[in-house]
């Protein structure tokens, strides 16, 4: 799922690179609004997540809102290849007694303590990830661009 979440980001970054700012910004009525918003929403979660889940990933400023988490396409870019990579090294050292176990934190969203077994976790980022992607995506075809392939079963073997 690493493979898979850097191989679609990728496609994302080289689907938007080129689209003007303003398309990127435009209230498209998803949950977050905008192609950006929601961009910035899935790294920032991503980032909050892998904070948890590794001394290599620093959590975000806890008065960084997500939906502006980077200011332009460009800075979200570069952040997000940084992130996917982080995501990448850490689930190549992941064995099976790794995931076990559970995991305690703060819920800013509940604002209650939480404790949840630290293999839903892992998937809760994986399954966020694709969620979001699958909005990003709607949104580039209505907005009138092409949208990347996200079949799984369509990943190259190299990524």
């Amino acid at each position: 799922m690493a493979r898979y979440n850097a191989w679609q980001n990728r496609q994302l970054t080289e689907g938007l690179k080129d689209a003007p700012d303003a398309v990127l910004r435009e209230d498209r009525g998803a949950f977050f609004g905008s192609i950006m918003q929601t961009l910035n929403h899935l790294l920032w979660g991503d980032t909050l997540w892998m904070s948890r889940f590794t001394n290599a990933v620093t959590a975000p400023d806890p008065g960084a809102w997500h939906l502006d988490y980077t200011p332009t396409f460009a800075v979200w870019s570069a952040d997000r290849f940084r992130m996917d990579g982080a995501i990448r090294m850490w689930a190549d050292t992941l064995r099976s007694i790794d995931m076990k176990g559970e995991l305690s934190w703060y819920s800013g969203t509940l604002k209650a303590d939480l404790q949840t077994p630290l293999e839903q976790c892992i998937v809760q980022l994986f399954n966020h990830q694709t969620h979001h992607r699958g909005q990003v995506h709607a949104m580039m075809t209505a907005a009138g661009l092409t949208a990347p392939v996200s079949d799984l079963i369509f990943m190259p073997e190299e990524e």
